[in-house]
């Protein structure tokens, strides 16, 4: 960990690709990237628009620093659009190996003749075929917002239902882009903050590192902070890194007593299932629920003589009547 002490816990100010260089290889448990689209967002410091071709080079640049520092057992996650993500997946697949294409439903502006863009995407890989982090997490289930009701019919099976919520899939349709001008930073492309969360709880340990080349207003950094991890941010942007730093320092963790939650608006939207299951009663099992209605049947038959009123013999319940 010597390796990359001087990096932790900082946001540093500076190009990613010459502060990346500097980072020992093998050192960094998440690298998570959400790089300028190449769309013409105003950004401060950066110019968002470039030739395809140079676009596409300058991020195999940073992708592969990114699988460089990945520990063995580390993740990379990008988030882009879909039509630079293809291209994305064309590099990452020769330097890691693929685990999931995660859809986030969040709806965008027409765009011409296309179907309309309804889902940005998130890109997962980790750095070996085998022995990665990854923790199963849990969402709340899905409810009416008027009655508060299950929108999901259990079929006679509600007694099986998770008393927290389901495990994620790979679409995430429970977290909104940030549109409310009081939640949001002077930044045109700010992610959720339990998004994040929702990511670093699936790929990290508390103590782990999480690293952002493009921290922005510092969303991943402050994940990491809140859930107990360490982070490495970078940003070439002085003013976006020093809101960051402001940010960081009054940022507190979240924990629902001894366990790391990711909270919105004061309500659990997700958690490791391995701490679910340390913080919620079991789910009953199929061969569970048989045995125990079972028993509750053979519970309610009346031993002789008790359904006519006539009292028990003194010696005890007749042969095949329950004790």
């Amino acid at each position: 960990m010597s390796g990359i002490s001087p990096f932790l816990n900082r946001v540093i100010r500076g190009d990613c690709l010459r502060v990346m260089a500097e980072i020992p290889a093998e050192s960094v448990d998440l690298c998570f990237a959400d790089p300028p689209f190449n769309l013409e967002k105003k950004y401060l410091s950066y110019k968002d628009q470039k030739p395809a071709g140079e676009y596409v080079d300058w991020c195999r640049r940073w992708l592969s620093e990114m699988v460089r520092i990945a520990k063995p057992s580390g993740a990379i996650v990008v988030h882009n659009i879909p039509k630079w993500l293809t291209y994305y997946a064309a590099i990452l697949n020769e330097l890691a190996h693929f685990r999931h294409w995660i859809s986030w439903d969040a709806m965008s502006a027409p765009l011409g003749k296309t179907l309309l863009p309804a889902h940005y995407g998130l890109l997962f890989y980790t750095k070996s075929a085998a022995g990665y982090k990854f923790f199963d997490v849990r969402t709340p289930h899905r409810t009416c917002r008027k009655c508060g009701e299950y929108l999901k019919d259990y079929g006679g099976k509600s007694d099986q239902r998770h008393p927290f919520g389901t495990l994620a899939s790979d679409v995430w349709s429970d977290i909104h882009r940030i549109r409310h001008r009081s939640r949001r930073d002077s930044h045109p492309c700010q992610l959720p903050v339990h998004l994040m969360q929702r990511v670093v709880l699936m790929t990290t340990e508390p103590g782990d590192v999480a690293l952002d080349p493009f921290l922005g207003t510092g969303t991943t950094a402050i994940a990491a902070k809140s859930l107990g991890r360490q982070f490495v941010g970078i940003d070439m942007d002085s003013f976006y890194a020093k809101l960051a730093e402001e940010k960081l320092a009054e940022t507190v963790e979240s924990k629902e007593g001894d366990f790391f939650v990711s909270r919105f608006l004061g309500k659990i939207v997700s958690i490791r299932d391995v701490d679910a299951a340390k913080m919620y009663p079991p789910q009953l099992t199929a061969p569970e629920k048989r045995r125990r209605k079972n028993g509750k049947a053979e519970a309610q038959i009346p031993a002789h003589g008790e359904a006519a009123g006539v009292p028990m013999a003194a010696s005890g319940p007749r042969s095949g009547a329950n004790a």
